[in-house]
This record gives structure tokens, C-alpha cells and sequence, in this order.
């Protein structure tokens, strides 16, 4: 069963980062100081970012006390009402005087708060606007520039990086891990600006209320944390098995879609719904404990709160009693209040999505942390005229120190000769391809190319001497034109459809209902196996490479293509030198050199007609695919 790690959940629940386990960062402040480095170009909009964040807060947050000011007026007013009318009742009523004006609520008063009000939310809506559209933009060109660094570093990194790892966890760190940061320097950093300087704000504007009730307030703060981290404990370990279960739920989904003719050959289609309903059982359960004990946080903080109200209520009133606070005052105290814990619940979140934003920094910067490709050498030698002699001089190579698995190679090639190298899984086969196209460094001796040592040869010039034909086809998603097209640049149509004809592929592509103007899907999978190989022959006689490396092109595919191929290398390989690797050895009989390898050494070497003679290696691994057959009509 594979693990799909790439998925991410957001399901959070009501609590939010709260609850959910986040990864952490084995070095948090080198990472961090690091990831500012890429924001220091931008520190100028930086700090205008933190500017405008302060005015659109301040403008907002003082809106209550304002709104307190007319509220009071209101009041004053209407109690001024209801006084004179209680003083001058009686007098009214015995008629001793009459048409008494009472004192009316001051209108012009009340629209200047209003219009001041609409003014303060106007430009605190302005100031907010302007600090999203400038943090936007230092995010984007943080994350461009990073994505661009990444992007250099891996054109540089050897082969041995990619070998160690799989394309799905490079994939998540160029892609996941940089999205993450993007995201995260983009909204949660201008989140967590806000509300520090919310916090801040409301603090001080509650002490210039009443110094007391904002102590009150300051004073339920232990119980919201007490309550949060409780319930972040136990709802931790169901939100990191809810995770658990979606990744095996997708892993098993996964596998199950893609083996699914095999599944219903099999008869195993039962066993698979079975154990898909025993996994989403299991993320049944965890997401609904998970998400129960998240929800529970915000009936426990309205609760915490109301008793909070409760206070500053009735502690208002008492105050107010004795005059030392005015009602509007009362009433903006309140909205502080209720606006006090959500900035703090904000940059608690906030904080763990930090937390996991350089933990994903870490990741990336270890690409960059990676030992790149030795440089070329300076000054470097350019073999204008490419023959394909190449020589292999006392060659040691290991993947490891302490596990040699090349030693004192020789190899002498002719050019316009082909080498086909056999041998058991593991022998050395393709690491030696690998080591004649600089993939991999030799530990000891020379390889030549024209008497050329390739260490004097850009890496770039000496790849382009040659052309690839491999077992695994790699076609893109594009016309047939395009990916024949992509073995040179710069070629027209005649010469793609001339490569397209010597590689016997003219054929099937028109009778495509649109000819090479066919587009082939991510995986090319509306053609056979056998036409994606004849097209990556196309591509390389088009390629006109010097020396041409053949991984068992034939492996895969029915007799009959198998025919169209091999006519189509016999093409390829004219007048070039080849290296051939093969493990049908009914296709290398004709090769003027066949290397017989064996634990990263050469163990016989020779023609087809002389190993067989030997009786050795080579003649077993020959009669042993052979048994039973006419081998006199083989033997050329």
C-alpha cells in the first residue's frame, strides 16, 4: 500500500491550526533568518506593508470610542428629557405653566460622529486595501525569486540526487512546500501584523477607558488558555490519525484505479471494497473525533466570554453609577472586549502556520544545500568534428566509498562500431552509459572520447554528442510533430517527417485521424508502447547524434513492432558508434564488440561467434534464453 504524503487536509474544524499537528523545523531561527533573506530586497514595501497595517487598524479600532461619544450624547440627551419632564409635571398639570420646551437630542452633534465614523472605516478600508496589495506583491517576487533559485539549483544538482530520490517527494518541495510559503507570506503574515497591533490597540484603548475593567478582562485570558491548550491535547493525536487514514485512504484508492482490470481479473474486487470500507471506517471514526473536540473550543470560549460580559456589565454600571464612566464608554468597552480574544486566537493559528511554513522553508533550502555537479574545466576543449572513438583507461567507480563497483576498466571503441554491453540486473550496465555522459564522476583513471578526456569537455557540448534511446519512453504533451521535433531545434517539418520515416514510424502516425498534428496525453497513453518507441527513435535520428546509447529500446513490446524497431536502430546506428544495452541477446549478435559484465567488472569481451566459443558467461546466458531452438540458424 503507497501513502499519497502529497495530500494535504484543511480540515482544521472550528479550532483551526489549533488542533491540527504541525511539522517543525529542525533549525527554526537559521531557517527563519534565511527565509528573511530572500525578504530583505523587498524590505522597503516591507515596512509599508507594516505601516498601513497600523493606520487601517488604528483608524478601526478607535471607531467604538467615537461611536461611545454619540451613544453618551444620546443618552445625556434623552435622560435631559425625561428630567425636565419629571421637574415641570406638576407644574404643567395645575396649568400654572404651559408649552414647556424640552430639551431635544443634538442631531448636528450625531451626524458629525457619523460622518467622522464613515470617514475612519473608509480609509482604514483604503489603508487595508493598500497593505494587501503591496504584501501581495512582495510575496510573489519572495516566492519568484525562491522558485527561480530552486529551479537554477537543480539543473546543477549530479544524477545521483535524483537517484536517491523519488520524483513525488522533489515534486512536493518545489510545488507543496513553496506554495506553502506563498501562502503563507501572503495572507498569514499580514494576518498576524494585524493582530499583534489589534491587540496592542485595544489594550491601550481599554486602559484609556477604565485601567480596572481592562484588568477584568486581562484577568479571563489564563481561561481561554487553558481551555484552547486542553483541548489541543486530546484532539491532537485524532487530527494526526485523520491524517494517517487520508493518506492510506488515498494511497489504496490510488492503487486500486490503476490495477483495476488486474483486480477484476483476479476476482479480488470484493477484498478491495472490504478494505476500502475497513479504512474509511477507521477515518470515519478519527475525523469525527477530531472534529467533535475542535467544535468543542467555541462553545467553551462563548461561554468564557458571556461570564466576562457579565462582569464588565455590571461592573460598568457600578461605575457608571457613580459617574466615573460614561455609558458610551460602557458600551465601546464591551466592543473591545468581544474583539480582545479573536486577534489572539488569530495569531495563535497564525503561529503554527509559521510554524510548519518554515519547516517547509527547511525543506527547500535543502535542495539548495545540495553538492552540485563538479564545474566544468577552464579552459575547456571543443571537438569540433565529433568521430565517436571512445576509450575507457583504467576506470574505477563506486556509488558508495566503501562499495567499489567499477575497477580498472578498459574499453577500446572504434568509431562507427557497436558495443553491446550484457549482463545480470546489477552488473554495472547502465552505470556504464551513465559514466561516458558525465551523469556520474569517476573515482580513478580517464575516459576518452576522440583522445579527449571528457572532465575537458563542457558537460553541455559532450551530451550533445550523443542520442538516447531508453526502455522507459519519455513523450510529452503535444503534437507528434513536436515531440519528433524536440531531438533538434530548429528543424522543419520535411525533416521531421524524413526521421519519422527512416525510424518506420511514417506509417502509423498518418493513419492517425490527425496525422502528426495528433496530440499525445500526459502519459502518451492513447498510443502503443511500440509507437511511443519508434517516435523516440524519430527524435534521435533527427538528433543526428555522434554516438548513440540504446537501453533495451525492444523490451515491451509484441514480435512484430519488435521487426519495425529493430529495422529502425539498424538506421539509427549507421555509420554512428553505438553503445547497446540488452538483455534479449538475439538482437546484439551482429555488434562488432559485445562487454560481458559482471559485479561492475568486465568479464568477457568479444564478438558473438568468439564468447559463444568460449563456452563461458556469455554462451550460458545465451543457450539459457535459447533452450530448445535451431541455435545453428542463430549462429551468424
Amino acid at each position: 500500500m503507497k501513502e499519497n504524503k502529497s495530500v494535504k487536509s484543511n480540515s482544521g474544524g472550528v479550532m483551526g491550526s489549533l488542533g491540527v499537528p504541525k511539522e517543525k523545523a529542525k533549525d527554526f531561527k537559521g531557517t527563519l533568518k534565511r527565509l528573511l533573506g530572500y525578504l530583505k530586497p523587498q524590505k522597503t514595501n516591507f515596512i509599508l506593508v507594516i505601516i498601513f497595517a497600523i493606520f487601517s487598524t488604528i483608524f478601526s479600532i478607535v471607531g467604538p470610542k467615537i461611536s461611545g461619544l454619540a451613544i453618551t450624547r444620546v443618552v445625556e440627551g434623552v435622560m435631559g428629557k425625561f428630567a425636565v419632564m419629571s421637574k415641570n409635571s406638576a407644574l404643567v398639570k395645575s396649568g400654572k405653566v404651559g408649552n414647556i420646551k424640552l430639551p431635544g437630542l443634538d442631531f448636528p452633534y450625531i451626524e458629525r460622529i457619523i460622518l467622522i465614523l464613515l470617514g475612519l472605516y473608509l480609509l482604514s478600508a483604503l489603508f487595508g486595501y493598500l497593505q494587501n496589495y503591496i504584501m501581495a506583491g512582495v510575496a510573489q517576487k519572495t516566492v519568484y525569486n525562491l522558485r527561480k533559485d530552486v529551479n537554477h539549483k537543480l539543473s546543477l544538482l549530479p544524477l545521483k540526487f535524483y537517484d536517491a530520490r523519488t520524483h513525488g517527494e522533489i515534486l512536493s518541495r518545489v510545488t507543496n512546500d513553496i506554495d506553502n510559503i506563498s501562502t503563507t507570506l501572503q495572507q498569514s503574515l499580514t494576518q498576524l501584523i494585524t493582530s499583534v497591533i489589534t491587540i496592542i490597540g485595544i489594550i491601550v484603548m481599554m486602559l484609556s477607558i477604565s485601567p480596572i475593567m481592562t484588568l477584568v478582562v486581562v484577568l479571563t485570558l489564563p481561561l481561554y488558555i487553558v481551555a484552547t491548550a486542553s483541548v489541543a491535547k486530546y484532539s491532537q493525536k485524532h487530527f494526526a490519525e485523520q491524517q494517517k487514514q487520508i493518506g492510506a485512504l488515498n494511497g489504496h484508492v490510488e492503487e486500486m484505479y490503476t490495477g483495476n482490470n488486474i483486480i477484476k481479473s483476479f476476482g479480488r474486487k470484493k477484498d478491495s471494497i472490504e478494505k476500502f470500507e475497513t479504512i474509511n471506517d477507521k477515518l470515519y471514526n478519527s475525523g469525527w473525533k477530531a472534529q467533535f473536540m475542535s467544535g468543542i473550543i467555541m462553545p467553551m470560549m462563548t461561554f468564557i466570554g458571556n461570564i466576562g460580559y457579565v462582569i464588565i456589565c455590571v461592573f460598568g454600571g457600578y461605575l457608571a453609577t457613580l459617574g466615573k464612566i460614561s455609558i458610551g464608554d460602557i458600551q465601546a468597552f464591551i466592543q473591545y472586549s468581544s474583539q480582545f480574544t479573536q486577534p489572539i486566537v488569530q495569531a495563535a493559528n497564525i503561529t503554527n502556520i509559521i510554524q510548519s511554513t518554515i519547516a517547509s522553508s527547511e525543506r527547500v533550502f535543502e535542495i539548495l544545500d545540495e553538492i552540485e555537479e563538479l564545474p566544468d574545466a577552464s579552459p575547456n576543449t571543443i571537438i569540433e568534428f565529433p568521430k565517436g572513438a571512445v576509450k575507457f583507461e583504467h576506470v574505477d567507480f563506486s556509488y558508495k566509498s566503501d562499495e567499489s563497483l567499477i575497477e580498472n576498466m578498459n574499453i577500446d571503441v572504434k568509431p562507427g562500431h557497436t558495443i553491446a554491453i550484457v549482463g545480470p540486473t546489477g552488473a554495472g550496465k547502465t552505470t556504464l552509459v551513465n559514466l561516458l555522459m558525465r551523469f556520474y564522476d569517476i573515482d580513478a583513471g580517464k575516459i576518452l572520447i576522440d583522445g579527449v578526456d571528457i572532465r575537458d569537455i563542457k558537460r553541455g557540448e559532450l551530451r550533445s554528442m550523443f542520442g538516447m534511446v531508453l526502455q522507459d519512453t519519455w513523450l510529452f504533451n503535444g503534437t507528434i510533430m513536436e515531440n519528433i521535433a524536440y531531438g533538434r531545434a530548429g528543424s522543419t517539418e520535411e525533416e521531421t517527417m524524413q526521421a519519422a520515416r527512416a525510424a518506420h514510424a511514417h506509417h502509423f502516425i498518418k493513419t492517425l485521424p490527425d496525422g502528426y498534428n495528433t496530440i499525445l496525453n500526459e502519459e502518451a497513453s492513447n498510443i502503443s508502447q511500440g509507437q511511443k518507441q519508434l517516435l523516440t527513435i524519430a527524435r534521435a535520428i533527427l538528433a543526428n547524434p555522434t554516438i548513440m546509447i540504446l537501453d533495451e529500446a525492444t523490451s515491451s513490446v509484441d514480435s512484430r513492432t519488435e521487426v519495425y524497431i529493430q529495422r529502425a536502430m539498424t538506421e539509427l546506428m549507421q555509420n554512428r558508434t553505438s553503445f547497446v544495452i540488452a538483455h534479449r541477446l538475439s538482437t546484439i549478435k551482429e555488434a562488432e564488440l559485445i562487454l560481458v559484465m559482471d559485479k561492475g567488472s568486465i568479464i568477457e569481451m568479444g564478438s558473438h561467434n568468439e564468447l559463444l566459443a568460449k563456452n563461458g558467461f556469455y554462451a550460458d546466458l545465451y543457450n539459457s534464453q535459447f533452450a530448445g531452438a535451431n541455435l545453428d540458424n542463430e549462429v551468424m
